[in-house]
C-alpha cells in the first residue's frame, strides 16, 4: 500500500542579520531549533537570508552601490564550505530538512548567484538551485544560473523542488520541477516595498503561489525575508530618505498554499514570525484525478519541453594537437 508522508512544515518569515554572515548563521540556527522544537521536520528560509538582499539597486545609482557590493560579497559563501557545514550540522542534530536562501560566491570577483541550499535531516547537502535569471534591479548584483540546477530532491519527507522569487513566474521553470514528480514547493522571496506604487507585493506572492500549488495539485511553502530598522539605519549612509523608500505595508507574505490552491491556516503579512503547517501528501492525490498537467491532462504529442539541464562551462581548454602525439 502506498503510505505518503505526513509531517509539520516551518516557514519562516524573517531578515538577516544585514550583511554579517557570522551573526545570520547563528541566527538561522537558532531559528531551525525552535521550529524543529515545534515539530517542524522541514523549515524554509527566505531568499538570500545568508546574508541579506541588494536593496542597494534600487535606491542609489549603481555608482553608489558598488562598495555595497563589495560588502555582501565578503559576507557571501561558498558552497560547500563552513557556513553551510554548520547549517547541515543543525539539521542533523534536530532531524529536520532545511531550504535556506544564501549569497553564493563564484568563482570571479564579480560573480556572485542567488542560490538556494536543500539539506535533508541527515544532515547533507543534497542539492543547490541558482536563480535562473535575476530581476530587475538584481542584474547589478547576481550571476545567472542555468539549467543543471532545476531538480527535484527525494527525500523522507517526499520530493522537494525549489525557485527563488521572480523565478516562480516562469512557467517553464515550475513546469520542470513538475515533471520530476515535485510535491513540495518552496518558493522562498525577499520583502520588497520599492516596488511600483499599484503592486502589492504579498498578495502577488499569494497568487503566484497559489498558481503552482494548483497547477501542480501541491504544497508550496512560503518563506519571505523582512526589512528591518537595522537596514533602514544601514542604508541610510548613502540615501537619507532611505525609511520612506524602505517602508510600505504588504511587502512580505508567508504561509503555506495547499493542492487546492488555497492557504492553510493564517500567513504572516510583514512582521517576523514563523508560520507552521501539517501536510499531508495523499491530500495530493484526489485532485490529480481531475487535472494531472503530467500525465492525463496533457498532450505529450503536441507539446514539446526541451530543457538544457548541462552545467554552464565558461571556457574550454584544448592543446591544439591534432595529431594525438606528445
Amino acid at each position: 500500500m502506498l503510505d505518503l508522508p505526513k509531517f509539520k512544515a516551518a516557514a519562516v518569515q524573517a531578515s538577516p542579520v544585514f550583511l554579517d554572515v557570522d551573526a545570520t548563521v547563528d541566527k538561522a540556527i537558532s531559528i531551525i531549533a525552535e521550529a524543529a522544537g515545534n515539530g517542524a521536520s522541514l523549515v524554509a528560509f527566505p531568499e538570500v537570508f545568508v546574508a541579506g538582499y541588494p536593496y542597494w539597486n534600487w535606491i542609489m545609482t549603481p555608482v553608489q552601490g558598488s562598495k555595497w557590493y563589495e560588502k555582501l560579497y565578503v559576507n557571501s559563501i561558498t558552497v560547500p564550505g563552513p557556513e553551510v557545514d554548520r547549517i547541515c550540522q543543525a539539521a542533523k542534530e534536530h532531524n529536520c530538512h532545511v531550504v535556506i536562501g544564501v549569497n553564493e560566491r563564484g568563482q570571479s570577483f564579480g560573480e556572485l548567484y542567488n542560490t538556494n541550499l536543500i539539506i535533508d535531516n541527515n544532515g547533507n547537502l543534497v542539492g543547490k538551485h541558482r536563480k535562473l535569471v535575476p530581476t530587475w534591479a538584481e542584474k547589478l548584483t547576481w550571476t545567472g544560473g542555468d539549467g543543471s540546477s532545476l531538480k527535484v530532491y527525494n527525500t523522507e519527507i517526499g520530493p522537494i523542488g525549489t525557485l527563488a522569487c521572480g523565478e516562480n513566474t516562469n512557467t517553464l521553470a515550475r513546469f520542470t520541477l513538475l515533471t520530476q514528480g515535485e510535491l513540495i514547493h518552496i518558493a522562498n522571496y525577499i520583502s520588497l516595498p520599492v516596488a511600483p506604487p499599484d503592486y502589492n507585493m504579498a498578495e502577488a506572492i499569494k497568487i503566484r503561489a497559489a498558481a503552482h500549488s494548483f497547477e501542480g495539485k501541491l504544497f508550496t511553502i512560503v518563506s519571505c525575508s523582512t526589512i528591518t530598522k537595522e537596514i533602514i539605519d544601514i542604508m541610510k549612509e548613502d540615501v537619507p530618505n532611505a525609511e520612506e523608500l524602505l517602508t510600505r505595508k504588504n511587502s512580505a507574505f508567508s504561509g503555506v498554499i495547499g493542492p487546492n490552491g488555497a492557504v492553510i491556516g493564517e500567513p504572516l503579512i510583514d512582521e517576523e514570525g514563523i508560520v507552521y503547517a501539517d501536510i499531508d501528501l495523499s491530500k495530493c492525490i484526489q485532485p490529480k484525478q481531475m487535472h494531472d498537467i503530467l500525465g492525463h491532462y496533457n498532450r505529450f504529442d503536441i507539446f514539446d519541453l526541451r530543457v538544457n539541464t548541462a552545467p554552464r562551462k565558461n571556457i574550454t581548454f584544448t592543446d591544439g594537437d591534432e595529431s594525438g602525439q606528445k
